[in-house]
Formats: structure tokens, C-alpha cells, sequence
């Protein structure tokens, strides 16, 4: 099977569909004349033209309201954000307008709109440009957050996005763009809400989704080397969450450890650990093990940027804690 990289397929997924249904549309900052801040639309203006990829001003607020107006008159719109960090500045056309037209209007109303970019730390970019607000959007009823880790389920997640008929937060990384892997040439969907078994295990579960898929894979392949079988699920979906596939795994392994970018209180870890007690707590070894970043702004020293965030020594360590190896 060929390989593409992460950004190949997020572009072939969004050419399939603008080639499949005309109301599908691209707008951003210097997502046509420029191809994309990080190429991921490149070429695309000169098959579909500006009326289809759309250059807009540096006002997040405006351009993501014309999205959302566009999608409740028939239009499917692909707004994408050169970073979530900046979804802030429109976050009440996506809390108060994407996620409740629906609910507001009696179902008179959908809102098929897709809200795409990087999330999460990408290197030295400070405090204001490395956050993860996959809890904060997941936390809102009306809307579905998507965290691909693949290229093959980045394709697949996105081009069910576009057809979805609801509001949805697709978040991608800068560090993942160049990211190569396996994604068929022809066409596939993948449900959205359906987590990913990424490695079979029978001694611990490691949960995680997006870029940090990179260190829990890698952490399952220390353990092994120490006869610890790790079984590793990509959530994919952070809402809704696939939460019996969670379930499952921690019935078999009697072990869980969750993986996680984001600040601790109020986290997708703690949803999850939550649901785990509820549902499987006479079925755990060990209390419930979260990695999450410190709870303090990411600072710009690489050193203290390493402190912080979830790395394979901790993953490592806290399997350890659970498996109670150390």
C-alpha cells in the first residue's frame, strides 16, 4: 500500500469531497493564494477556485460566523484555524452559534460544519500558541471532537466530518504534518465515535489519542522489553468517546493508563478514569494512572518543555506503578 503524509490525506480527504458534493467549501488564513500555512490545501485553489477556497482576513470571530451562517443555509464548510490557540477569539460562534442552532431551532436547523487545525504543544511557540482545548470543545453538547493520530484515519475521520450533518472539531498537530503512513488510494470512511485498537496487550491498557499516540506506542514497545504486554487504544474520538472499547480492554488487562496533552482538571483523563470506576471497577488491579501535562502555561525552554508534557519515562513509569514493578 502506498504512503502519504498526514497532510497529503487531510488534502485528499477534502478534495474527494469538494469533488463529490459542490456545497463543500475551504476558508482560513492563507489557505489558497498561499497553499496553506502548513500545505495541507496546497493546489487546491487552482481545481476549485476562489469561490470555493476562500483567503480570509485575520479575524477568526468573522470568518468562522460566515462559516456557521453558511452551514445552516445548505452550505458545508471546512473552516480551518492556523491554530486552535486562535479559535479562542471565535469560540462563541462555535459554543453559542455552531453547537445549539440545532437544539434552539427545534432540529429546524443543522449546522454541517468542520472546524480543522493543530492543537497542542509544536516546539518553542510559548504559552499562547501550545494548549489543548480538546476538553474544553468536548465539554459542549451539539458538537463532535475528533483527534486523529494516522494518516490513514485522518483521511477517514475527516471525510466523515465533511459529511456529517452536525458541528465538528477536527484537531490535527504541526508535528504530526509530515508524518508518513499507509492510506489506500480508494475511498474509505471511518465511523466517527469508533476508537482504534493500535496494539493488542493483555497486561496493561494504555489509552491516548492524537500525537501523543506517538509516546504511548513507543512506551508499549520499552515494556515489552521487560515482558509487559501493553494493549494501546486510540480513542480517535475525545466526543463522543468510544467508551466500551475501553471497557473491554480493562477487563482483559485489569490495568489502565491514560495518556493525555492537556492540562489535568476536568481532562478527557478524567472523564475516562471516572467511567472506568463506574463500569469496570471490580475488574481493576490497580487504581487508574493519568499523565497529563503539569498544570501551569507551557513555557519556552525546551528543557522545561520536556518536563512538562507526557513522555515514554513516565508512560513507562506509571505501567510500572499500576503492574506494581516499581
Amino acid at each position: 500500500m502506498r504512503e502519504i503524509q498526514f497532510r497529503e490525506a487531510l488534502r485528499e480527504a477534502m478534495n474527494e469531497e469538494m469533488r463529490r458534493d459542490p456545497r463543500v467549501l475551504l476558508m482560513g488564513e492563507e489557505v489558497a493564494e498561499y497553499n496553506g500555512a502548513y500545505k495541507v490545501s496546497q493546489g487546491m485553489l487552482d481545481e476549485f477556485g476562489p469561490d470555493r477556497v476562500i483567503d480570509t482576513p485575520i479575524s477568526e470571530l468573522g470568518f468562522a460566523g460566515v462559516g456557521v451562517g453558511a452551514a445552516a443555509n445548505g452550505i458545508r464548510p471546512i473552516i480551518e484555524f492556523m491554530t486552535f490557540n486562535f479559535s479562542l477569539v471565535a469560540i462563541d460562534q462555535i459554543i453559542n452559534a455552531a453547537a445549539k442552532l440545532y437544539s434552539m431551532s427545534g432540529g429546524q436547523y443543522n449546522v454541517p460544519i468542520v472546524f480543522r487545525g493543530p492543537t497542542g504543544n509544536a516546539g518553542q511557540l510559548g504559552a499562547q500558541h501550545s494548549q489543548n482545548f480538546e476538553n474544553w470543545f468536548a465539554n459542549t453538547p451539539g458538537l463532535k471532537v475528533l483527534v486523529p493520530s494516522t494518516p490513514y484515519d485522518a483521511k477517514g475521520l475527516l471525510k466523515s466530518a465533511i459529511r456529517d450533518d452536525d458541528p465538528i472539531i477536527f484537531m490535527e498537530s504541526e508535528m504530526m504534518y509530515g508524518d508518513k503512513g499507509e492510506v489506500p488510494a480508494e475511498e474509505y470512511l471511518i465511523p466517527i465515535g469508533v476508537a482504534d485498537i493500535k496494539k493488542a496487550g493483555t497486561d496493561v491498557t494504555i489509552a491516548s489519542f492524537g500525537k501523543i499516540m506517538k509516546v504511548a506506542l513507543a512506551a508499549a514497545q520499552e515494556l515489552e522489553k521487560e515482558n509487559i504486554s501493553a494493549e494501546v487504544i486510540d480513542l480517535r474520538s475525545v466526543r463522543p468517546i468510544d467508551y466500551a472499547t475501553i471497557v473491554e480492554s480493562v477487563k482483559k488487562t485489569n490495568r489502565l493508563v491514560i495518556v493525555e496533552e492537556a492540562w489535568p482538571l476536568s481532562s478527557i483523563a478524567t472523564e475516562i478514569t471516572y467511567h472506568i470506576q463506574k463500569h469496570a471497577f471490580d475488574y481493576l488491579d490497580a487504581p487508574v494512572q493519568r499523565i497529563n501535562n503539569w498544570d501551569a502555561p507551557l513555557p519556552y525552554a525546551a528543557t522545561l518543555i520536556q518536563a512538562i508534557l507526557p513522555n515514554v519515562e513516565k508512560t513507562v513509569k506509571a505501567v510500572k506503578a499500576v503492574m506494581y514493578r516499581n
